[in-house]
């Protein structure tokens, strides 16, 4: 998992509340077998129409949020079913970064085991970055080694995350990633275990 120090980005706001999996990654397209593809079919059924044609309204088919690496949400975002493709479609399609008042539980401890950082802000300072992020390529810095957000024109903001959580994402460590720290330590207890014969006929 790529480690997560600092990252500026362009700013997507989503204008929604309640969104939930299934409209993040579509039922349909859950056939898949890797982590990775999925982005493609992100947010698919507001993304595109009927025909399969790009929806000209949907935020992230529009000029000044192409590229976007940062999703502004409302609250509980993440909601509906335990699905890990969400965050898998998320960081496929480019998200590094989603903030929002409130996420559903779930989904935000898959965030942080696939290397996205969910980010907990105030109602209040969530409606003011809706209002900045209406300009076009507005960017946030997000630093977690400080614990800080900020932009170019006289905005920050401080932000909390669980220690062990921002631990991991800094040294990008998944779970795998932390078993293997131990690597050493399993191996020999696996020498020191005694070989087990299987008898056959």
């Amino acid at each position: 998992m790529e480690p997560f120090v600092q990252h500026t980005g362009i700013v997507a706001p989503l204008d929604r509340v309640n969104v939930d999996t299934d409209a993040i990654i579509p039922k349909q397209f859950l056939k898949r077998i890797e982590r990775t593809g999925f982005g493609q079919f992100l947010f698919y059924d507001w993304r595109f129409d009927q025909e399969g044609k790009p929806n000209p309204y949907f935020v992230l088919n529009q000029e000044q949020y192409k590229g976007a690496t940062i999703l502004l949400a409302r609250n509980n975002f993440g909601c509906g079913s335990s699905r890990e493709h969400a965050p898998w479609a998320l960081l496929d399609y480019g998200f590094r970064v989603i903030i929002a008042p409130s996420f559903a539980d779930i989904f935000y401890n898959n965030c942080f085991k696939n290397g996205i950082l969910p980010i907990r802000l105030a109602e209040e300072t969530v409606d003011e970055l809706f209002r900045r992020a209406q300009e076009a390529g507005y960017q946030l810095t997000v630093n977690l080694e400080e614990n800080k957000i900020y932009d170019n024109h006289g905005f920050a903001c401080d932000f909390a995350v669980d220690p062990y959580r921002r631990e991991l994402l800094l040294k990008g460590l998944d779970d795998i990633g932390i078993t293997l720290q131990y690597e050493d330590a399993i191996k020999k207890y696996e020498e020191s275990y005694p070989e087990v014969y299987v008898l056959t006929k």
